[in-house]
């Protein structure tokens, strides 16, 4: 039996991860696809956006979420026995994609592929790192390489990395392919700029490919035939020799729960508020909001929120919301929990 080819699709927080699956499901031109998704934090929205798709490419049974724990530090407890399921299965998938946490470094997964009982049933077809163009060209996930330097020589004594430069490295170290997302936000001119810094951080022969709204070709996509699992060599890492596991202790991140919201921009004012007053990384999650039948999804990512409805609430679920808020540690998780509940409402009994 052939391998089972399997994509890696990371990036960073709100680069726009699940939107590219969704895309992806809505145009697997008859593939049998399956899906794991991995998130960092307790709610799997995520997961919920991509079920509502309700594509036959990816039937609701094919959707593994692995919620509340980092895929690349948990592979022997999660990610190894959920693909033997998949694996396992009698009509097994064409094709799966696993959509890592914005948090976790790629590497480690890929590796995981190396695992006996894996390495002859599957294989790793690409990593495909998403980057929010926007986002970098903003400077918000780029380090001032001047200023770092001064830093530096200053105090040399000291690392002055930041945890968000190590992992976009890490993300975009170990791609076969790098899409540069929300293109359509930014100019020509500082896109080219974001484009020259990621191709200082890529390997060679890496495809850089630019796009709106995590729309890319499908075939672009799928097909990249890497064999990642027999090439880690030429994938740098900051945990290369080391024995000591990665784990999250750079950041925070919580669960914001709720009622419904009677005054949805005074939510988002406030919201935005207390993404600025505290650095917030990311905020997304569901709303329920008074007199509207669908629910309401947010996706704050620094400064930019996005919402919309995806589908109506269902008679068997609770008009509650709920919001995932994400940060580098020390997060005054009171201040925002203070800051958010007046807009949220109580929770229903």
């Amino acid at each position: 039996m052939s391998k089972v080819p399997t994509t890696v699709i990371t990036g960073f927080l709100g680069a726009g991860k699940t939107t590219l699956i969704r895309h992806l499901l809505g145009n697997a031109g008859g593939r049998r696809l399956a899906l794991i998704i991995n998130e960092f934090g307790d709610v799997g929205v995520d997961g919920e956006l991509v079920k509502g798709c309700n594509d036959a490419a990816c039937p609701e049974d094919d959707i593994v979420e692995l919620a509340n724990g980092c895929i690349c530090c948990t592979v022997a407890d999660d990610f190894l026995p959920t693909m033997m399921k998949l694996l396992d299965r009698p009509n097994r998938p064409e094709h799966i994609i696993i959509e890592t946490s914005g948090l976790a470094l790629p590497k480690p997964l890929v590796k995981a592929f190396q695992w006996p009982d894996i390495r002859t049933r599957a294989t790793v077809d690409g990593v495909v790192a998403l980057i929010d163009a926007d986002a970098v060209a903003a400077g918000r996930f780029a380090t001032d390489e001047a200023a770092l330097a001064a830093a530096r020589a200053a105090d040399p004594s000291l690392d002055h990395e930041s945890p968000l430069e190590e992992l976009f490295e890490e993300q975009l170290g170990c791609a076969d392919m790098v899409v540069l997302n929300k293109t359509d936000l930014i100019d020509a001119e500082p896109l080219a700029a974001v484009e020259r810094q990621v191709e200082a951080e890529i390997r060679p022969g890496v495809k850089i490919v630019r796009a709106a709204h995590g729309v890319v070709d499908i075939a672009a996509l799928l097909g990249i035939t890497a064999a990642a699992e027999d090439d880690l060599d030429s994938r740098p890492s900051h945990i290369d020799g080391l024995d000591a596991d990665h784990d999250h202790d750079d950041f925070d991140s919580f669960v914001v729960a709720g009622g419904e919201v009677a005054d949805l921009d005074a939510m988002l004012t406030g919201m935005a508020t207390l993404i600025a007053r505290h650095d917030v990384l990311r905020i997304k999650g569901m709303v329920a909001v008074t007199g509207k039948g669908s629910r309401l999804v947010v996706q704050a990512v620094g400064p930019r929120i996005q919402h919309f409805y995806d589908r109506p609430w269902l008679p068997s679920e609770s008009r509650r919301t709920q919001l995932v808020v994400i940060g580098q540690k020390g997060l005054d998780r009171a201040a925002i929990e203070a800051g958010l509940a007046p807009q949220l409402g109580s929770v229903a009994a």
